[in-house]
């Protein structure tokens, strides 16, 4: 499982020119699935998400986490994440979960968000979707569990 995380002071993801998810600040996270992912993935990198700490404390040093400063967690679905670019000048997806197997990892990543977290907005899984943000910052980390 893969996530690259952005702190941000705003974010919304849209489809259709319909916005469908949508954050103040807070974190956006493109999420990635690949085909040895599991369940206990999916709780250790959501136990990251929402404890990593990224957000400033009163002495301006990254010490809280997006659940203490009351911010949102934006998750996107992006399976080219786990594309495999070390050869060639084109992705192969070989390494990318099967959609099926992505869709329902996403799923359960949201529901478990969901219930450990009451800020939660979402992308949709398959859809040809439009990402707009502002990272704060910038700070961006890349994650994989």
């Amino acid at each position: 499982m893969i996530c690259l995380i952005q702190r941000v002071s705003q974010a919304h993801v849209s489809v259709e020119n319909q916005i469908i998810g949508q954050i103040e600040h807070g974190i956006l996270a493109l999420v990635g699935f690949q085909p040895d992912d599991t369940s206990d993935k999916i709780h250790k990198m959501l136990h990251k998400l929402l404890h990593y700490r990224i957000f400033a404390d009163e002495n301006d040093k990254m010490n809280l986490n997006v659940q203490q400063v009351f911010g949102g967690l934006l998750l996107v679905p992006q399976f080219t994440l786990a594309a495999d670019t070390q050869s060639g000048l084109r992705p192969s997806f070989s390494t990318s979960a099967p959609p099926a197997m992505a869709t329902k990892l996403f799923d359960e990543l949201v529901q478990k968000a969901q219930l450990n977290y009451s800020n939660i907005a979402t992308g949709q899984f398959g859809a040809d979707m439009k990402v707009n943000l502002t990272n704060d910052g910038p700070v961006t980390f890349y994650f994989e569990i």
